[in-house]
């Protein structure tokens, strides 16, 4: 009897020992403006998507500072546009983890010696990879958008570089929860395929307008096409140009069997 009180001390302590996220075998999400988020797995795996951070106007302060993000376990990336990649590359290379991007954009990011070769595996749409081990998946899908990557050198001089096709994300967890990052997209059918193949929980699903569908076209998308059990809208007001508003995404839903999150930046969600 006694090896069976140590076992199940020991399973105490390794259970005592997990993040909260994990120890309630939820998902945190963790929305930071724009198209940023930090996503925790079940098992406590951090996830970070899309990170512009330092001058996002739109990201709390407490997580301008690179450091006081926490140490991610990966960084996806969905295409080359500051507003989804500007701080990616830092993060990366300050905790050693991996990169993934559109093959295009890891390629010029490597070129320019901003992100070592070993830290951004190449990969492209309707490729998997599962870096955290087998039971988190990456499924890189398609996007309708476009990718341009502007570097400015130590003069000052900006030039742009190619940045491959814009991609979206389907992050497939421990616990089977999939969620589905939409990165900058315009609308089309095989949103319908997207949904029907992956299934996904969640979609994070721009609604700003002008570089992407907006909250009416954005509805329509989710309603009809992907069809999730909950939506949350992103990449919105942080420009007057990203017009669109989330009670004009909530309306056009209309009676659609969809739970909306509204966050605001810096507010976690659980699932």
């Amino acid at each position: 009897m006694r090896w069976m009180k140590s076992l199940w001390l020991g399973f105490t302590l390794a259970v005592a020992a997990l993040p909260a996220a994990a120890q309630a075998g939820k998902t945190e999400v963790l929305w930071l403006g724009q198209a940023a988020f930090k996503i925790t797995s079940p098992g406590g795996k951090v996830i970070v998507i899309d990170p512009w951070l330092k001058t996002n106007p739109k990201t709390p302060a407490e997580y301008k500072d690179l450091a006081k993000l926490g140490k991610p376990d990966v960084v996806l990336v969905t295409h080359a546009h500051f507003d989804h990649v500007a701080d990616a590359p830092e993060l990366a290379t300050m905790h050693k983890v991996r990169l993934y991007a559109p093959p295009g954009l890891a390629g010029t990011l490597t070129a320019l010696g901003l992100v070592p070769a070993d830290l951004a595996p190449g990969m492209n749409k309707s490729g998997i990879v599962t870096p955290l081990g087998p039971d988190i998946k990456f499924h890189m899908v398609r996007a309708e958008h476009s990718s341009e990557f502007r570097h400015t050198d130590a003069s000052g001089k900006a030039t742009m570089y190619p940045g491959g096709e814009p991609v979206g994300w389907i992050v497939e967890l421990e616990n089977g929860f999939k969620i589905y990052h939409m990165g900058d997209t315009g609308l089309f059918g095989d949103m319908r395929m997207i949904g029907e193949l992956y299934k996904p929980d969640l979609v994070l699903v721009p609604i700003g307008g002008n570089f992407t569908i907006n909250a009416q076209l954005a509805a329509m998308a989710i309603k009809d096409l992907i069809k999730p059990k909950f939506a949350l809208p992103m990449h919105y007001g942080t420009f007057p140009v990203l017009a669109g508003k989330p009670e004009d995404f909530i309306k056009g839903l209309g009676d659609a069997p969809v739970k909306v999150f509204v966050p605001q930046p810096g507010e976690k969600l659980t699932f």
